[in-house]
């Protein structure tokens, strides 16, 4: 069978950046993945490991790789493992091995916490099945390139770990602005919401009541309501402040709502304004309108701004 890794000498071959996450199970591999795969790795967890040469076969320097291995992993032992990162260390792979550490009483009183069975001791109490992990982990903790001893780290500090150590500079905090109805309901997942029904209401004037708040007229209605400027400016700096601090604490995508009685003007007309404001900041930015995507059944959303 050909090696996957043999190319042509003649044709150079970018390298493909590749983490191995590995540890003992309660150490926090799940989170460690799942923060990788905010700062735009390709995330793929229990792949078995024989087939993880050819998952690197093809074409090559794609997104980097996160690939969760452990006990659990099909086919694992660890002279397998072992192979496997001398067998990527001489191919076209920037090869790193994330071992996460933890104390045996600390992992065993997430088990206890959990009331989960070990893994690697279904049988047996979790205390036998943490040390017979330790010990069958052992020789790949030797190989380690990054060791991070979770023992004491809170889910923020251990996020932040990781996003300083293996931040790809690609990742950025999504912010999502939604426009809706306050007669059906909050949407689900909203971080922050603001109430616009103490506007100018574009719903009393006749010529604008089919329109929404995409319109020009109706943006330059609710805009001629005294308080609008001083309510777009105090929103927009409050959504600026806190923003940062989000991205600080590891966070991807927070959510923010504006609404209104109908979810047709008022909160679509400040969605959009307070989205064109935070594109021009350099935020990623992306909007709903419920209420309007409800009325044509379903179709794409209309809204626009996006940022850097």
């Amino acid at each position: 069978m050909p090696d996957p890794f043999q190319t042509d000498p003649d044709v150079p071959r970018a390298m493909q950046r590749v983490v191995l996450v590995t540890g003992a199970s309660g150490a926090g591999r799940s989170t460690a993945l799942n923060v990788l795969e905010d700062l735009g790795f390709e995330a793929i967890d229990n792949l078995p490991l024989s087939l993880i040469p050819r998952l690197l076969d093809g074409p090559p320097a794609g997104p980097p790789l996160a690939l969760g291995v452990d006990t659990r992993t099909r086919d694992f032992s660890a002279a397998a493992l072992a192979a496997l990162i001398t067998r990527l260390s001489s191919g076209p792979v920037e090869a790193e091995v994330l071992y996460l550490d933890c104390r045996p009483e600390v992992l065993l009183r997430r088990f206890s916490e959990t009331r989960r069975r070990h893994p690697v001791a279904p049988a047996d109490s979790p205390d036998q099945g943490v040390a017979r992990e330790l010990d069958i982990l052992m020789p790949i903790r030797d190989l380690a390139t990054i060791l991070i001893d979770t023992s004491d780290l809170t889910i923020h500090e251990f996020r932040a770990e990781m996003a300083e150590r293996f931040s790809t500079g690609a990742a950025a905090l999504a912010v999502s602005l939604n426009s809706f109805s306050y007669k059906r309901g909050l949407p689900h997942g909203l971080d922050m919401a603001f109430d616009c029904r103490f506007l100018r209401n574009p719903h009393w004037e006749p010529a604008l009541r089919s329109l929404d708040g995409r319109n020009p007229a109706v943006t330059a209605h609710v805009a001629g309501d005294p308080r609008y400027d001083g309510f777009l400016d105090r929103v927009t700096d409050l959504v600026g402040f806190v923003l940062p601090a989000h991205r600080e604490e590891g966070r991807c995508h927070i959510s923010i709502g504006f609404g209104c009685t109908g979810g047709q003007h008022r909160s679509v007309a400040v969605a959009e304004a307070v989205g064109n404001r935070l594109a021009t900041a350099g935020w990623q930015v992306s909007i709903r309108h419920r209420e309007l995507e409800r009325r044509t059944q379903g179709a794409p959303a209309m809204g626009s701004g996006t940022g850097a």
